[in-house]
């Protein structure tokens, strides 16, 4: 204990104080909605409690919540969250906006490129991930965390089937995360200098011109799905001062039969 305190002794106060800068520093400082400042908006839309749940699947009470914001005509995209995931053994996090695409018993299910994405590496030395639903117009948010798995390329070919033309081309063509090379410019080129979307573009054109004429195109390798197999799913309520309503659901085990049990519990704000 007396190494602790005198390690946290020699901490400089500015390195100790949590709000050392001061207001002309900051470029954004405690803002609400549209004004630079303020007090933030309080949740009073609803309240949540252990009743209102389906206690035996967070897979069901997702899928009610979900149909929940599509008729609300408040949500915009339900479909959109954040994806996070974590290399190891660096910890390091990172995160992005992608859709859900489906929902099935198993868990929940994304699309991507999982050849040269961060996600990609990312998941080849940590297979958890964790997706967070923020419905700011019903004052909900969902989380869900477990271990992924990749579907099979014939499961990934229905979905794929569904993309319109360009979006199946682009998958083919965009080589995710990969630094782009802007192209050399000679005097006389055209006046607005490439940063690296030629290249992009290039790519794009060679991936017409092989399935030109072909309105059926095959699912890349290394793109498809990834499914989030749940291990706890968290539903969240916002209410007044803050106190909001939280309930999280466990897996516990599961049965020979398929089936799974989950704990259901509320947890403080």
């Amino acid at each position: 204990m007396r190494a602790a305190i005198s390690r946290l002794t020699r901490l400089s106060p500015r390195r100790m104080a949590l709000h050392s800068a001061s207001g002309s520093e900051k470029y954004i400082f405690a803002p609400a909605g549209e004004e630079a400042h303020g007090q933030a908006e309080q949740f009073t839309k609803a309240a949540l409690s252990r009743a209102d749940l389906d206690a035996t699947s967070p897979t069901r009470q997702f899928n009610a919540w979900f149909a929940a914001a599509q008729r609300s005509g408040l949500v915009a995209h339900p479909e959109t969250c954040c994806l996070a995931t974590a290399e190891l053994p660096s910890g390091r996090v990172s995160s992005r906006m992608v859709y859900l695409k489906e929902l099935d018993p198993e868990g929940f299910v994304i699309y991507s490129n999982f050849g040269t994405s961060r996600k990609a590496r990312d998941l080849a030395t940590n297979p958890w991930a964790s997706l967070t639903f923020w419905w700011e117009g019903l004052e909900r948010q969902v989380r869900v965390e477990g271990p992924t798995t990749r579907l099979s390329s014939e499961e990934s070919q229905t979905y794929f089937d569904t993309r319109v033309r360009g979006s199946r081309v682009g998958a083919w063509a965009s080589r995710q995360s990969q630094v782009l090379t802007p192209a050399p410019t000679d005097a006389g080129d055209s006046p607005v200098e490439d940063d690296g979307r030629g290249e992009l573009e290039g790519w794009v054109r060679e991936v017409e011109e092989r399935f030109e004429g072909r309105e059926q195109i095959p699912v890349p390798e290394f793109w498809g799905g990834l499914r989030i197999v749940p291990e706890s799913v968290e539903f969240w309520q916002g209410r007044q001062n803050r106190l909001h309503d939280r309930f999280l659901y466990t897996k516990k085990a599961s049965a020979p039969d398929g089936g799974e049990t989950w704990l259901l519990e509320r947890l403080s704000p």
